[in-house]
């Protein structure tokens, strides 16, 4: 599991000359060294940076200053197709029930008026890593363990390393073009944007990137916004790597809730073929559906009726509105897809939660005409 649950009896291997915060949730008066796994201090009484080193035993250590922090010692080296070592990071917001002084975090995502933060990161050669903003969602207001929802703003990524998931498209955001990766890394799904070329420092509209996500389906406006943080993630090497400074504001008291969406009702009979792509694991499941019109009049609004096999639950969706009554389906068109001309295509997807072995649906009906 990815960023695991801080040890809080961690030894540290210490710089004997260095004022070191042992204890989580120190405050750094002056430039503090952390090599304790999962150590972490307080700085401009506001933020908390860590060290939080999950996916090695190798040494990592990072030296704090008053408006971010350096990686000094990074011994860590895993293979590139795998996890990274670490996710030293200074965050606003909870991380493991460790909460930044005075936060207002966790916020209901339809609360929100403004999130916005400044960054600036200092880059090295001769390493595998990458720079990443993160933002943890849940639909609860979770101030502990891991998150059922993590987006991640890749701002440079070196080496042959790669998001979560698969390439599902691209956005515009913040004025800049983003790669976006969708996919679950075995404790919580994730979104992934991807900066086309290295960004030193960055203003970034966090709440764009919420919305973003949300208009794909994969949260929604009752979740709440537990943390975001800024940091590395390296696979091998990374002495050197900084964020020199960093500045975050979560703002309330908004009415962060998307325009109403009318979907004309579904008209005329269907002829119609249904793809069905899945990709199981031992207790999940994701699912892509492609709805191709064969006939030879355009279809206004669908609705795809289906069963899925027992032991299948639905638990999210994007590109269409999936509500599962026992193991019965059914899924129906959001506004931008609802029309589907002769010869087309309309697509959705979803993630559910799997109890024993995986297995297609067989059969499926859109507006109430079976479909091949």
């Amino acid at each position: 599991m990815r960023r695991t649950l801080r040890a809080l009896m961690a030894t540290g291997l210490l710089a004997a000359s260095a004022v070191v915060a042992v204890a989580l949730g120190g405050t750094a008066a002056a430039d503090t060294v952390i090599c304790e796994q999962y150590g972490s201090t307080v700085i401009q009484n506001r933020y908390v940076v860590q060290n939080n080193k999950w996916g090695t035993t190798a040494q990592q250590c990072i030296n704090v200053t008053s408006n971010g922090f350096e990686i000094t010692t990074q011994n860590g080296s895993n293979p590139t197709n795998g996890a990274p070592t670490a996710y030293p990071s200074i965050f606003l917001g909870c991380h493991y029930t460790n909460c930044s002084p005075g936060t207002n975090l966790p916020i209901q995502v339809s609360q929100i008026s403004s999130a916005t933060s400044s960054i600036n990161y200092r880059y090295v050669s001769n390493a595998i890593y990458n720079a990443s903003y993160d933002i943890w969602l849940d639909p609860s207001p979770k101030r502990d363990g891991v998150n059922q929802m993590e987006i991640m703003i890749w701002l440079n990524r070196q080496g042959s390393i790669q998001p979560i998931g698969s390439p599902v498209g691209n956005a515009n955001i913040d004025g800049r073009n983003w790669e976006v990766w969708r996919g679950n890394n075995g404790g919580n799904n994730v979104i992934s944007y991807v900066a086309p070329s290295a960004i030193s420092s960055a203003n970034l509209n966090l709440l764009a990137f919420i919305n973003d996500t949300r208009n794909r389906g994969a949260i929604t406006n009752s979740w709440y916004l537990t943390s975001i943080q800024a940091g590395f993630e390296p696979w091998q090497g990374g002495a050197g790597l900084a964020v020199t400074n960093f500045s975050a504001a979560v703002n309330g008291g908004g009415n962060n809730n998307p325009p109403p969406v009318t979907t004309p009702p579904p008209s005329g009979p269907a002829a119609c073929a249904v793809k069905y792509t899945a990709n199981s694991w031992n207790n999940g499941f994701t699912a892509d559906v492609q709805i191709t019109n064969t006939g030879s009049s355009t279809i206004n609004g669908w609705t795809l009726a289906y069963s899925l096999p027992s032991g299948q639950q639905v638990t999210n969706s994007w590109n269409a509105t999936v509500t599962q009554s026992g193991s019965s389906v059914t899924a129906r068109n959001v506004g931008h897809n609802g029309t589907i001309a002769p010869g087309g295509t309309a697509s959705f997807g979803y993630q559910g939660t799997l109890n024993g072995a995986y297995a297609n649906p067989t059969s499926f009906t859109l507006n109430g005409t079976a479909c091949r």
